[in-house]
């Protein structure tokens, strides 16, 4: 069935409770697919199609790094903090069918509205918990992920309790040994808040005993400042002796212009503003 079999009966808007903002799901004239408006802002992009195919840059990043730092097909645990349009979970059960996935979104109408007007992909195993990322993590004591994608963060408009060196060893400690955090920061291009959430990460990671900050992003944003966004890497899977070999595939994936910076690299980039 076409995405435009499946719209005309589905729910296409919700106005969302905890920010009072509208949320709606129009179609991408632009480029196909369909987006997420949340705000009259664009959230999310989905390919009903092909959930392979990741629009948004810091998406197809985080994709890449979730495709290369475990063997190909391997069902993975990943939890979500934030849902958006639920991108990178139809990626995740495209790419390696049967993983276990669990989103953590705060808007309670969001997920109805988006799997509503855009059905997830068939065997999906996604569970859905409602409620503040941070007091959810917390309550799910015990439960540990090989991945925890962050996507919450959007400059001085995010949530403060989120973006402390504690919520982030919170988060960490849901993570295998050999597991992955992936942070997505958007700030804009003086990107002071970007600076204090690497600095807040690496306390983080160095209380814990782990390797340091990975930095994923466009390579012209760290020449030329400017809005954008920055994928953050922490975990115990950085210490694995084939990270060189993922920072050159990661890399070689884009998309491009890509800069992949290390520890040392990401400390002498934003400890010297």
């Amino acid at each position: 069935m076409s995405p435009d079999a499946l719209l005309p009966g589905a729910q296409r808007s919700a106005q969302l409770s905890f920010s009072d903002q509208a949320a709606w799901i129009v179609k991408d004239e632009v480029v196909g697919g369909w987006v997420l408006q949340i705000g009259g802002v664009e959230q999310s992009h989905v390919d009903l199609e092909d959930p392979t195919r990741v629009v948004h840059e810091y998406l197809r990043r985080m994709a890449t790094v979730l495709d290369v730092c475990w063997p190909a097909g391997q069902p993975i645990r990943v939890a979500y903090l934030g849902g958006g349009a639920l991108t990178l979970p139809r990626y995740v059960q495209a790419t390696r069918p049967g993983s276990a996935q669990l989103v953590i979104e705060i808007e309670r109408e969001l997920p109805t509205l988006v799997t509503t007007a855009l059905p997830l992909p068939e065997g999906t195993d996604l569970e859905v918990v409602i409620g503040d990322a941070r007091e959810q993590l917390a309550a799910l004591e015990g439960r540990r992920f090989e991945a925890i994608v962050l996507d919450v963060f959007s400059g001085s408009e995010s949530p403060a309790h989120l973006t402390t060196c504690e919520f982030y060893a919170e988060a960490l400690e849901h993570l295998e040994p050999e597991g992955m955090l992936l942070v997505n920061v958007g700030d804009d291009a003086g990107q002071r808040f970007l600076t204090a959430q690497v600095r807040e990460l690496e306390q983080a990671t160095a209380s814990a005993g782990l390797p340091g900050v990975w930095t994923l992003t466009d390579a012209n944003l760290l020449e030329r400042p400017a809005d954008g966004n920055m994928v953050l890497l922490a975990g115990g899977a950085l210490a694995s002796p084939a990270v060189a070999d993922w920072a050159d595939a990661w890399r070689a994936a884009g998309p491009h212009p890509a800069a992949v910076l290390d520890p040392e690299e990401t400390m002498r980039v934003f400890h010297g503003r």
